[in-house]
């Protein structure tokens, strides 16, 4: 299995919205779950969304519920986050995964595999 690339970061006023995409490189994407974590400076990092291998349990932090929608493509072996009404507390090195296991788990230590990160600014 390869690398996880992550994608779609950059900088966006406060309000807006972002798409980041993963890649997962290689077979048995879908034997995983999957999720997204964020790192701002001086900052550990924290869980924000997470997906079963199928996409059918999915779990948010409580700062992003209902603006943070995860989902998944097993076919194209990607994994999505679409951000909307972004704050600048949202600014952050955003981290894709690929869990252990099958579930959807939102504590990094459940997670085998890591992406380089893609940052994401909100200004006010």
């Amino acid at each position: 299995q390869g690398q996880l690339v992550e994608s779609g970061g950059g900088l966006v006023q406060a309000g807006g919205s972002l798409r980041l995409s993963c890649t997962a490189p290689g077979a048995f994407f879908d034997d995983y779950g999957m999720g997204w974590f964020r790192q701002a400076p001086g900052k550990e990092r924290e869980g924000v969304s997470c997906s079963s291998w199928d996409g059918s349990t999915t779990q948010y932090a409580e700062t992003v519920r209902g603006r943070f929608t995860i989902s998944r493509d097993n076919a194209k072996n990607k994994l999505y986050l679409q951000m909307h009404s972004l704050k600048p507390e949202d600014t952050a090195m955003y981290y894709c995964a690929r869990a252990q296991r099958t579930y959807c788990y939102m504590t990094a230590s459940e997670y085998k595999s890591w992406g380089q990160g893609t940052q994401v600014t909100v200004s006010t």
